[in-house]
């Protein structure tokens, strides 16, 4: 009765058309605020300057109607066919889809065994190594992206080294390759940051193998640990006389014990050229690969964790397991058993 007399205008309210059109302008505004709420949403789920395909749209909305928004409404935000949404959503997996979710969780596997170090070419090479199953690098490199991981260290735009004086002495001229083992080693020192002080790594590497043949870790760089590090060499393999030693012009490499040493084990000592890293540049990779992979990932506290951890990586890791991209991505030691059956078998 009083809806009739506001309606009659004989009392004063909201007429019956007016209500009406009210009502039906806040559903419209509640509406437009749900649209508006999942426009939002949607480009959340986005990466900034992501091109994205049809395709990778659907998951989006499945995303979206997890969350509350309305599917059909998702749909005509990003502008595709809900039928097309609702058929893939019923769909059973492809074939395709299957095995690249296979591969993801492999890959995954993978690159955490490897102590997260391993980039795409070391994980393809695992993947036909260790599975027996091919997948193209355009493939594993776009999983490697979409899970976030990748490979030690980062790409990275080398500088030019304006020193590079010449020495009579530098007997291997930047030729690394050898046709075989113990025909030419390289060694160096490295430091490295504890609570405690630092710790120095003093390593002997085959430049045919890549594998540290000898290792010696002090508090300090002395002479007699780089002598200790030869003599662990030495005693491992037996090295023909003749066989060449490089390495830099450190004062514990002119050192009179040092040069003593080398006769004594029928060694030829070369050194490079004065303050030019690339005359010993492939002990200067193992050293880049050991502070990206090892020493530059955590805080050391004490030297002996330090040092533990060097051994660790050298002994259980570099040398029997760690695949090298120079070796067809085998590790050292692997490389060496085939050479050794191949050998043999000839």
């Amino acid at each position: 009765k009083k809806q009739d007399q506001i309606d009659a205008g004989t009392a004063v309210g909201l007429s019956s058309e007016d209500g009406a059109e009210l009502r039906a302008a806040r559903a419209r505004i509640a509406e437009l605020e749900k649209e508006l709420a999942t426009v939002k949403r949607s480009s959340e789920l986005f990466s900034e300057g992501r091109v994205v395909r049809p395709k990778e749209l659907f998951p989006i909305v499945e995303q979206l109607g997890v969350e509350g928004h309305g599917l059909k409404s998702a749909c005509r935000v990003l502008e595709i066919a809900s039928s097309g949404f609702f058929m893939w959503r019923h769909r059973p997996p492809s074939a395709r889809a299957i095995r690249r979710a296979w591969l993801t969780d492999v890959i995954i596997q993978i690159w955490e065994q490897s102590r997260r170090t391993y980039g795409w070419r070391r994980v393809q090479a695992e993947l036909a190594d260790a599975y027996d199953h091919v997948a193209n690098k355009k493939l594993v490199r776009a999983i490697m992206r979409e899970q976030g991981i990748s490979g030690l260290p980062k790409r990275r735009k080398g500088r030019r080294n304006m020193i590079n004086k010449e020495t009579s002495a530098d007997l291997v001229n930047r030729d690394f390759n050898r046709d075989g083992p113990n025909m030419l080693w390289m060694t160096d020192i490295t430091e490295h940051l504890t609570r405690e002080g630092r710790v120095f790594c003093c390593v002997v590497l085959d430049a045919w193998s890549r594998k540290i043949v000898g290792w010696s870790i002090d508090q300090r760089p002395t002479t007699a640990m780089v002598n200790s590090a030869l003599g662990m060499a030495v005693a491992a393999r037996r090295p023909p006389e003749g066989t060449t030693l490089h390495s830099d012009h450190g004062p514990q490499y002119t050192a009179w014990a040092f040069s003593q040493k080398i006769r004594a084990d029928g060694l030829v000592h070369s050194l490079g050229t004065v303050g030019d890293a690339f005359d010993n540049a492939m002990v200067e990779s193992f050293w880049g690969r050991m502070q990206t992979e090892l020493l530059d990932r955590q805080k050391w506290s004490t030297r002996l964790e330090l040092s533990t951890a060097m051994f660790d990586w050298i002994e259980a890791f570099y040398n029997p397991t760690r695949r090298h991209s120079a070796l067809g991505n085998i590790s050292p030691a692997e490389f060496e058993r085939r050479h050794t059956e191949a050998t043999t078998a000839a």
